[in-house]
């Protein structure tokens, strides 16, 4: 093997791991807190990107508008957000590690602060029980992009993550909130 294909192949399996790590740098809170909230114009969230990468890919449909030839546009996006998230993984023991719940949180801060999000969730199994991951910034302004993952373990011993709320706290305080539809 020559030099330049040993270095090749160092990186793929360095670019892999990171991927699989990326999600994972989260902290896990032991006890959630309530916060005061103040809600400030100077932080707000843009987008919200949330998948769930089950044991069982979905089954493709055949309509008028679409042919195994030209799949929809939907269609193909989730394929790839699939083969996106299971890049890497070649055991079972790996792909069964990243399957679950996957939340990427965009956001924006119009001045300097440091910023911790927090994802709160609720799981299936747990029913009204809160847990919560964080990540903090220095000093963030401009746009941030922030991915949280509910996976492995975590989803198969408690279940998909049945409703969320993802807060922007600034000096422990809640500065911006986004939430889903069954939070409470």
């Amino acid at each position: 093997m020559t030099p330049m294909k040993f270095a090749t192949i160092l990186l793929l399996a360095a670019l892999a791991a990171g991927h699989a790590l990326a999600a994972d740098k989260a902290k896990v809170l032991p006890k959630v807190n309530p916060l005061p909230v103040a809600l400030s114009d100077d932080f707000q969230f843009r987008k919200t990107k949330l998948f769930l990468l089950s044991e069982t890919p979905p089954k493709t449909r055949r309509s008028n508008f679409s042919s195994a030839q030209n799949p929809g546009i939907a269609e193909v996006s989730m394929n790839f957000e699939r083969a996106y998230r299971m890049h890497g993984a070649i055991t079972a023991a790996d792909q069964r590690q990243r399957f679950g719940n996957y939340f990427d949180f965009f956001w924006r801060a119009k001045r300097p602060a440091n910023v911790t999000v927090r994802l709160e969730y609720r799981q299936e199994k747990l029913r009204s029980f809160v847990q919560a991951r964080e990540l903090t910034y220095s000093n963030a302004k401009g746009s941030h992009k922030t991915e949280f993952a509910v996976i492995g373990d975590d989803y198969f011993n408690d279940g998909r993550v049945i409703s969320w709320r993802c807060l922007l706290i600034e000096n422990g305080r809640i500065v911006a909130e986004n939430r889903s539809y069954l939070w409470e």
